[in-house]
């Protein structure tokens, strides 16, 4: 690998591997910086512009990145989380060559494919056939090599009843599907993924998920930036947090995920109510709990993401205690995905010996929840409340699962209820 300052270059061999017998490193980064200048007034007009001709724009620097270092290696699916605002898009984009670092170096070792922007680079006059050859060239691939793997991607992206239709008249979902497949079809050795599995509907996800799957098992190497925890904790060999520009952890995807949403949370209160916090007298918990597994069920036990309207959300969870529990209460939040709480209910320990769970045990949580929930996707999280000395109480928030309700009924707010109301004419009121 080759690199310099600022500078993102790529060769097609890898380094040697680690002396601990780890893959090879394919991805080096060191020191980066990355600062953004935001003028703090536009002059949008030319009427502004000669009412104005003296006056000087200022500008406000925006802290992206602040040296951030990390290794990925080979055939690792690597995650990179944070809140919106922290500068992981920014850095999935210098990895790709789009920005240009200030200060710092990246090295990366073999071909790459870049699926942040999907579709950038199609000409809407012309067909799919030939946007997909174009693209195809444009990510590496020879001429030869594009057009014989065309009915691949056609076949991928279910367009092969509209290849010659001219791009500007498919749908969002339709170039979503042949920019993603035609990603696919360069078949780099890194893959860099800002967010893709947020787009198309459920079967396209879960089938995006599957070629990063086969990708990974094949030993290419997988760069992930997500807000989705579920994701990170299932399929990630290692993940990283990034938060306001800085790199905060790097590790284990589990304590990766933990770390997300305590600081997800704790930016929430801090916003709404300081002195709330300081008056409950809570304390935070590092690592107290861990998710062994969590699921939603059919009727036959089978594991599913896909609810139809109406029909109960089977849940089963495990979670273990890393260290001892006195008097737990598990708080579970059903929420949409920004962030809105539609339900919460509170669960004590179903035990009839002491009220606590040692160091290492698992406890179930299982049992059916109503579901009113309009047609979108959702999550579930758990907080897991316990009493620590001093008449003070810990918690850790977590979440367990995220999954999609289906239906055809309307659409509009959060939930459906059911009602007896009725509209009569009230007699005597005619004039």
């Amino acid at each position: 690998m080759q690199g310099q300052t600022g500078v993102t270059q790529r060769t097609g061999a890898p380094p040697a591997a680690e002396a601990n017998g780890r893959a090879p490193v394919v991805i080096e980064a060191r020191g980066l910086h990355k600062a953004f200048r935001i003028p703090e007034h536009r002059v949008d007009s030319f009427k502004e512009r000669a009412a104005h001709p003296f006056r000087r724009i200022e500008y406000r620097e925006l802290q992206a990145l602040n040296d951030v270092s990390f290794d990925v290696h080979q055939g690792e699916f690597f995650g990179i989380v944070g809140r919106n605002g922290s500068g992981k898009s920014t850095l999935l984009k210098i990895l790709a060559s789009i920005y240009r670092a200030d200060a710092g170096t990246v090295r990366m070792a073999g071909r790459l494919a870049p699926f942040i922007e999907l579709g950038v680079g199609f000409n809407p006059e012309l067909t799919a056939r030939e946007n997909g050859v174009l693209n195809g060239m444009l990510l590496g691939l020879t001429m030869k090599e594009a057009r014989r793997r065309l009915d691949a991607i056609l076949e991928f992206a279910e367009l092969e009843d509209f290849v010659e239709l001219k791009l500007k008249n498919y749908s969002s979902g339709m170039m979503v599907r042949l920019a993603f497949a035609v990603m696919v079809q360069a078949d780099a050795d890194i893959m860099l993924v800002d967010e893709v599995l947020a787009v198309g509907d459920a079967a396209f996800g879960q089938k995006c998920m599957d070629v990063f799957r086969e990708r990974r098992e094949a030993g290419k190497t997988i760069v992930l930036v997500t807000h989705d925890m579920n994701t990170v904790q299932e399929h990630c060999d290692r993940a990283m947090l990034v938060h306001d520009g800085e790199l905060k952890f790097i590790g284990d995807p589990e304590e990766t995920a933990a770390r997300y949403y305590r600081l997800n949370f704790a930016v929430a209160r801090d916003q709404a109510d300081d002195e709330l916090d300081a008056q409950l007298n809570a304390v935070s918990d590092d690592d107290a709990v861990r998710v062994i597994s969590a699921r939603l069920t059919d009727e036959g036990g089978r594991a599913i993401r896909n609810i139809e309207q109406g029909e109960p959300l089977r849940l089963e969870a495990v979670l273990q205690a890393r260290r001892e529990w006195l008097r737990p209460k598990f708080v579970v939040h059903g929420l949409t995905i920004d962030g809105t709480v539609v339900f919460e209910f509170t669960l004590d320990l179903d035990s009839a010996e002491e009220d606590r769970v040692a160091e290492g045990e698992r406890v179930r949580l299982a049992g059916q929840i109503e579901n009113p929930l309009v047609p979108g996707r959702y999550t579930l999280n758990c907080w897991v409340r316990r009493d620590v000395p001093g008449n003070n109480w810990a918690m850790q928030a977590m979440q367990l699962l995220e999954f999609d309700v289906y239906g055809t009924a309307s659409r509009w707010g959060v939930v459906t209820l059911g009602n007896d109301l009725a509209v009569e004419p009230q007699p005597g009121s005619r004039p």
